[in-house]
């Protein structure tokens, strides 16, 4: 995925900046990256985070930066910030998203034949570089902006450093967030609400899908409107968002509480605890627990001080093990128990499937789950949370592969809670995993839960929806 954060102050806004990118450190893998503007122009750094906090690269760095405006960036893979410079002046850009169409509007920018790309790594390029390409095509930050929202397939949301402000742009039809924050003396403009409340900033305003604004240490200017239709991505709360954060004004952890409780009005199985797959099915868990007044226990503990998080390395085996070196089991927690786990979704099973194993080998007597979404059986066009490279490694997917021969066959109707096809599916994956049982949640309770209309939420990935 990947995050950012902006700061305009009256004064120095590089303590904000440092701490508020880092709140962000969670959602990307490879790249951290800050710029900053100021009297003398621009200071940028960027650092590789893959096997080292975005603190400890950064903190030999804050000495030589300083600015009252600044933006800050965590990235899948590109370097970030880019400085750019352009007939419409110099600036620092970041993004979040992803482009599907890269290599068509590479071409389309190529076809100018007065453009290149100079961030070329392993001879691929930049997609940021392709965004700022694109914005510089047209006579104003604003219209340039808006010129690459309408081009761009999949998603994408930006940030401008220039002389006159950041420039916040939230992608097209507003599949990520993009919040301001205000204190006195200065905003932030953030991906996720958690980096505001230790810093001292309140929530100002939600932008709305498209919707682009100007902000400075005086205030935020509008300068294009929001659009009408909202697709924003629901496993925002289900997986990847963090619990603190808000969403369009809706909490994470209030939304996975409620999604385990939904769980928990339509079980039928007789059990003796509730967990949480940690971390983002703790949530779940209590929430599964809290309704159902049973117990919750850990008979897992994370382990969290070295072990970094199980998908940033890109080698599946390699995050196989990391998985299992962090997840400790607690044997008194576990023997002759008939445990009930929540868990926040499952995408491939292949590490959750061990996780299963070693429940049973440390003796528990079941061992049930209950993700809080639906099964995935289309594969994400719009943004990219997942390792995954083929629709074929979906959990969801692979049963169907198993059942008839094919994997892209009625999905329609695998994708619906009620049918036989549905069954079949969800017993495959059960058999696969070593459950002794599994249940999914039904979409309708899943959305019910976050409390947005269906038509402003994205489920393309549970049952295919544009």
């Amino acid at each position: 995925m990947g995050g950012f954060f902006g700061v305009a102050a009256k004064e120095d806004c590089i303590r904000d900046l440092f701490y508020g990118t880092d709140y962000h450190s969670r959602l990307g893998t490879m790249r951290g990256g800050m710029a900053v503007i100021h009297d003398g122009g621009f200071t940028r750094f960027i650092h590789n985070i893959t096997n080292s906090q975005f603190r400890s690269k950064f903190e030999d760095d804050l000495p030589r930066l300083q600015g009252r405006r600044g933006i800050g960036v965590i990235s899948d893979n590109e370097d970030q910030p880019l400085i750019i410079g352009s007939h419409l002046g110099v600036y620092a850009i970041v993004t979040v998203g992803v482009i599907k169409n890269l290599e068509q509007l590479s071409t389309q920018v190529f076809a100018k034949k007065n453009t290149h790309f100079a961030e070329m790594r392993g001879g691929d390029i930049n997609p940021t570089e392709l965004v700022s390409a694109l914005i510089n095509q047209a006579d104003s930050f604003e219209s340039g902006l808006r010129k690459a929202q309408e081009a761009i397939e999949g998603s994408c949301s930006i940030l401008l450093l220039t002389n006159d402000g950041i420039y916040a742009a939230r992608d097209l039809l507003g599949r990520t967030p993009i919040v301001v924050g205000k204190k006195d003396g200065a905003f932030a403009v953030t991906f996720e609400t958690c980096a505001f409340p230790n810093l001292d900033y309140n929530i100002d305003r939600y932008l709305g899908p498209g919707e682009i604004v100007r902000i400075t240490e005086e205030g935020v200017e509008q300068m294009v409107p929001p659009g009408e239709k909202m697709q924003i991505c629901s496993f925002l709360w289900i997986y990847y968002g963090y619990p603190a954060s808000h969403y369009e004004g809706i909490n994470v952890e209030v939304v996975r509480n409620r999604c385990g409780a939904a769980l928990a009005r339509r079980e039928t199985k007789e059990i003796d605890m509730v967990a949480g797959i940690p971390d983002s099915g703790t949530g779940h868990g209590l929430g599964f627990a809290t309704e159902a007044k049973l117990p919750y226990r850990r008979p897992f503990v994370k382990y969290t001080p070295t072990w970094p998080r199980s998908f940033m390395p890109q080698d599946q085996r390699v995050r196989n093990l990391v998985a299992r070196m962090k997840l400790i089991p607690v044997p008194e927690l576990i023997d002759g128990q008939r445990m009930m786990f929540c868990e926040d979704s499952i995408v491939r099973g292949t590490q959750l499937q061990d996780t299963i194993r070693q429940l049973f080998e440390r003796g528990a007597k079941e061992v049930h789950m209950r993700p809080a979404c639906p099964p995935l059986v289309h594969g994400c066009k719009f943004l990219n949370f997942s390792q995954s490279k083929s629709v074929l490694d979906l959990a969801g997917r692979k049963a169907i592969q198993e059942i008839v021969g094919v994997s892209d066959k009625h999905l329609d109707d695998y994708a619906n809670p009620d049918s036989e096809r549905h069954a079949a599916m969800v017993k495959g994956i059960e058999k696969r995993l070593g459950l002794s049982s599994l249940r999914y949640q039904r979409l309708d309770d899943m959305v019910e839960e976050i409390g947005l209309p269906k038509s402003k939420v994205c489920t393309y990935c549970f049952d295919g929806a544009e």
